[in-house]
């Protein structure tokens, strides 16, 4: 089994009143959660989702097909309750994580994303992003119409084209990566990347080598740029292969 170190920090913000944000870690699965819809609706949807993939967390090993259906399941127990409950409609929320699954005999990273929230990898002091964003800017930035610098100030920076949530059910992302022992995954809300650049997060990662500390750290300077959403942040240290 996989030897892991993660810590995990959550904060309001300076301008919300709610945190719609929801976590979830374990020694097999991490997921991150960002909450829509207002009054309320969206710190529902991300609990709803987070619950889900912990259910599935315990449910045993894990593979692919496992991970896929506990993702669709999340999104039905959302549908299903903003039918029932017509204040919480159209309530939504992203989901992204990483899950230890079983693959062909060995323990693999999956990196799975519905929205916006991402999922980085750093290593030998390199962050790289593992998720893609499901979002307006990234779909004019693949199309060329927009770099990284303007995707940051666009209008349409908040819009997600994916989320749990709605009907039929959004495919989700999900990629699978060999374990490299020293490796750290960051999994985080837009909180996060919305304030700090990628290579401020980077730069918090290189100094702070705890798991705990880097994403309390990193949590507080998102605050100290502005901290004009709620942002989570989970940092995993891969320490021992077995």
């Amino acid at each position: 089994m996989l030897k892991l170190r993660w810590g995990s920090a959550t904060d309001v913000g300076r301008v919300r009143q709610i945190n719609e944000d929801s976590l979830f870690c374990s020694d097999v699965l991490v997921a991150v959660a960002d909450g829509m819809g207002g009054h309320a609706a969206g710190e529902l949807a991300s609990g709803l989702a987070v619950q889900a993939m912990a259910e599935f967390g315990e449910s045993g090993p894990l593979d692919v097909d496992g991970l896929a259906a506990a993702i669709r399941h999340a999104n039905e127990v959302i549908v299903r309750t903003g039918r029932q409950q017509p204040a919480y409609f159209g309530l939504g929320t992203t989901l992204t994580g990483v899950a230890v699954l079983n693959v062909a005999g060995a323990e693999h990273w999956a990196v799975f994303n519905v929205g916006d929230s991402r999922v980085y990898r750093y290593y030998e002091d390199r962050l790289s992003r593992l998720s893609v964003d499901h979002s307006a800017v990234q779909e004019l930035m693949a199309a060329g119409v927009l770099d990284e610098a303007g995707a940051r100030h666009h209008p349409q920076r908040n819009v997600v084209t994916r989320s749990l949530g709605s009907s039929p059910a959004p495919e989700a992302d999900i990629d699978v990566y060999q374990p490299v022992l020293g490796e750290r995954l960051l999994i985080c809300s837009d909180g996060l990347t919305n304030e700090l650049l990628d290579a401020e997060i980077a730069q918090v990662l290189q100094v702070e080598t705890e798991p705990e500390k880097a994403a309390a750290e990193l949590v507080r300077r998102a605050n100290q740029s502005g901290g004009r959403d709620n942002t989570t942040v989970v940092v995993i240290e891969l320490t021992g292969l077995d």
